[in-house]
């Protein structure tokens, strides 16, 4: 019986994203794993919101794990703070978001298991981002990129 070929090699899937002011750096995907993790860092920048709409993944768990200043995750509405050497376990389903509330540019790396998201939601996300000039991205358009991904993107929160 042979084993799958798998890249024995650093950082296999090198390959940085840029969406807007954020920066997603892919290094491991389920390519390189046989499908079993997808690994990948992201840098925001200080003051920062996720410019996408919360979500929810039901075919993997998201765990994170802080690097560099504080994110702050809102998990099922609750807000959390992962700070460098935290690490937070987002089980499926559960409706997420982060942000950069802080002063300084935070640093996380995001371990998918198993590998059901890759670089190409990240590239796809981006064009809309990026295409928004800094506004808003277009809902209808990212809402589309999530579900064909496996993300369920949660409604918009009410305005009061």
């Amino acid at each position: 019986m042979s084993l799958p070929s798998i890249d024995l090699s650093v950082n296999p899937a090198e390959e940085t994203i840029r969406l807007g002011p954020l920066a997603v750096r892919f290094l491991v995907t389920g390519e390189n794993s046989s499908g079993t993790v997808a690994v990948f860092e992201v840098v925001v920048p200080a003051g920062q919101r996720l410019m996408g709409p919360a979500h929810s993944h039901d075919h993997y768990e998201e765990t994170v794990y802080g690097i560099d200043g504080v994110l702050t995750w809102t998990v099922d509405g609750n807000p959390i703070d992962v700070g460098p050497g935290q690490a937070l376990c987002i089980p499926r389903g559960a409706v997420h978001r982060f942000d950069n509330n802080g002063a300084k540019d935070a640093k996380g790396l995001c371990v998918v298991t198993p590998a059901a998201i890759g670089s190409q939601f990240f590239r796809e996300c981006a064009e809309v981002i990026n295409a928004a000039a800094g506004g808003p991205p277009d809902r209808a358009k990212m809402a589309e990129i999530m579900r064909r991904h496996g993300l369920t993107p949660a409604p918009p929160p009410l305005q009061a």
